[in-house]
């Protein structure tokens, strides 16, 4: 016996890696959604097909909510009535129009759009915020290098620690 694998079996092999990166990631984004009722749906019904910041960077009102939760079934979203009505309520909830960012967990995508920052800017926040830990006031974010003051302050009522 040679040691080596047939192609199938490294196929396999790889594959089944992968889907348990995918998995470990799908979990981390799910933990970093804000706190709330519909949490643990929202990650299991919505994170099983992408990541959070196809949505963390909208702020819609009900009816858009439900729109885009009747695309996700559309789409083979599985979930009860139950389920998706807890799922509109906690994107209502966290990511409506006047919902708060919530600048601790927050990825660059949601950064970027809600606080009306560059690319660079929101990608500035993230890696003070793991160099130096968490925010604590909307003060905080005026230490970011690159940061636009006046944009923080005028978000500042938007922003959750």
């Amino acid at each position: 016996m040679s040691g080596s694998m047939s192609p199938g079996k490294a196929l396999a092999i790889a594959m089944a890696a992968a889907f348990c990166l995918l998995a470990q990631t799908a979990d981390e984004d799910a933990k970093a959604l804000p706190e709330g009722s519909g949490r643990e749906v929202t990650g299991r019904v919505c994170i099983n097909c992408h990541d959070s910041s196809n949505f963390r960077k909208l702020r819609l009102d009900r009816d858009e909510w439900e729109r885009e939760v009747g695309l996700m079934v559309d789409n083979g979203a599985k979930a009860t009535d139950d389920e998706l009505a807890a799922v509109v309520d906690y994107l209502v909830e966290n990511f409506g129009p006047t919902s708060k960012i919530h600048v601790n967990t927050a990825p660059i995508g949601e950064i970027k759009a809600v606080l009306g920052l560059t690319a660079a800017q929101a990608v500035a926040v993230v890696d003070y915020r793991q160099a130096n830990g968490l925010f604590k006031t909307w003060q905080d974010l005026l230490k970011v290098p690159q940061m636009d003051a006046q944009k923080i302050e005028a978000k500042k009522d938007l922003l959750a620690f």
